[in-house]
């Protein structure tokens, strides 16, 4: 998820990364990670909250902007191998959508020429 704050509301949070926010702590279907200090109110301290649930957290030096890394628990293992929805274009430059390939091993290759 790229952020342009590390201020953001929790709504906005919630929606672009999928952990629900709740007093218990971040949780995302049957995993739930215990936050030290959770977020009062509605907006949400990005840098805070990727440091407490382990996802990693990256800036652009040159940009105001900031990747916040996919989910990990126990920074070993993705939470879930399931591809968000994507639509990119074939060789033939025709719309393809990776959801046609669930339930098939994907391998994806990005490349950027900077």
């Amino acid at each position: 998820m790229i952020v342009e704050s590390l201020l953001m509301s929790r709504q906005a949070f919630e929606a672009g990364t999928g952990w629900q926010l709740k007093p218990e702590g971040a949780c995302k279907g049957d995993v739930c990670i215990p936050l030290v200090d959770p977020p009062k109110g509605d907006t949400v301290d990005v840098a805070s909250i990727a440091g407490q649930m382990g996802l990693p957290l990256v800036a652009d030096e040159n940009h105001p902007v900031w990747a916040l890394g996919p989910d990990a628990v126990g920074s070993r293992t993705l939470v879930t191998a399931e591809a968000p929805p994507m639509t990119l274009p074939d060789l033939d430059g025709d719309p393809f959508e990776l959801a046609s390939l669930r339930g098939q091993k994907v391998l994806m290759i990005a490349w950027s020429p900077y």
